[in-house]
């Protein structure tokens, strides 16, 4: 069987909206594209034409790979969970031990990931560290900046 792929309920939500969008107003849209272009002649040699094509075979390939990780699934309600330790769909409160600093992060899976909003994904080196961890551990990561140590300040399940 294929691999399951967690995420939370918002990122199936995201994923199944981007799909109807995909084959509901994206999809029709291109035909529109590819039929416009196609009237103005030779499609031989014809740029709008074989651009509207490469939209074409994007679309389809982007609608394969939702539909498949929506089939793959692993949809997890980390909701009212006990904030005994680390998990996914966590809400965890680090304190960089070297500088103070402290940075709230969210666990999730990776098509829901931003780390520009507190989105980590699952598989994330930061993520790997601190999974199954109580708070007041420290944990040490490898991030590309080097090597980092994190003390678990709070653990929350929104």
């Amino acid at each position: 069987m294929a691999e399951r792929i967690p995420m939370t309920p918002r990122g199936y939500a995201q994923l199944e909206a981007e799909l109807k969008r995909l084959k509901a107003v994206e999809r029709p849209k291109n035909v529109k594209e590819i039929e416009e272009a196609r009237s103005h002649g030779d499609i031989s040699e014809n740029a709008e034409f074989e651009a509207a094509k490469e939209r074409q075979a994007q679309l389809e390939a982007r609608i394969s790979q939702v539909e498949d990780r929506l089939a793959r699934a692993q949809v997890i309600d980390a909701s009212g969970q006990r904030p005994d330790a680390v998990r996914f769909g966590a809400t965890v409160l680090l304190m960089d031990t070297e500088s103070g600093d402290e940075i709230t992060y969210t666990i999730v899976g990776e098509d829901e990931s931003d780390a520009s909003r507190g989105l980590i994904s699952v598989t994330s080196p930061v993520a790997r560290a601190i999974i199954g961890k109580p708070v007041d551990e420290i944990v040490r990561v490898q991030v590309p900046r080097g090597t980092r140590e994190f003390e678990i300040r709070e653990i929350r399940f929104e």
